[in-house]
């Protein structure tokens, strides 16, 4: 998948983009989370994460030029149980979409999002799921998701 959103081009990552991944990852924590590890060693810790889970969780980047990933948006595939004609449910969930400070207001998270949902979909994802923070609610709502009463979860006391 390549698409190209007004110069910033986005691609599902490969291994090769681990360490912007890594970067951007580190850069989307908090300061007492990024104070409890070097980027340089988290990468370390990413390559690990990333072959353990690479049969359900895949990255898409955004690259400003030829060199600079600015964006990222993370998928979870998750298989679901089979149904009768329907052996390859799944489901998707976004995550970890970040784009660098400078290169926000371009529309960058919102190509992101959109190359995601699409990318599950074309995985056969029978839903596309997001858990967003209080201000892009509106950005994910433009984009096509919505609130649904039946999608519920709980969280530890």
């Amino acid at each position: 998948m390549l698409r190209n959103n007004g110069g910033v081009d986005i691609r599902v990552a490969v291994q090769a983009d681990l360490a912007d991944l890594a970067r951007l990852l580190w850069l989307n924590a908090g300061p007492d989370e990024r104070a409890k590890q070097s980027v340089e060693a988290f990468a370390v810790d990413i390559g690990a994460w990333w072959n353990e889970h690479a049969d359900s969780h895949l990255a898409l980047i955004a690259r400003a030029d030829e060199f600079a990933v600015v964006g990222m948006a993370w998928l979870a595939i998750v298989a679901r149980p089979p149904r009768p004609g329907d052996v390859g449910r799944r489901s998707a969930d976004v995550q970890s979409v970040f784009v660098v400070p400078e290169e926000r207001g371009k529309g960058i998270g919102s190509a992101l999002v959109k190359a995601a949902a699409e990318h599950a979909l074309h995985l056969g994802a029978g839903r596309v799921t997001v858990h967003s923070g209080r201000k892009a609610v509106p950005v994910y709502e433009r984009l096509g998701f919505a609130s649904s009463r039946q999608l519920l979860q709980k969280v530890p006391d």
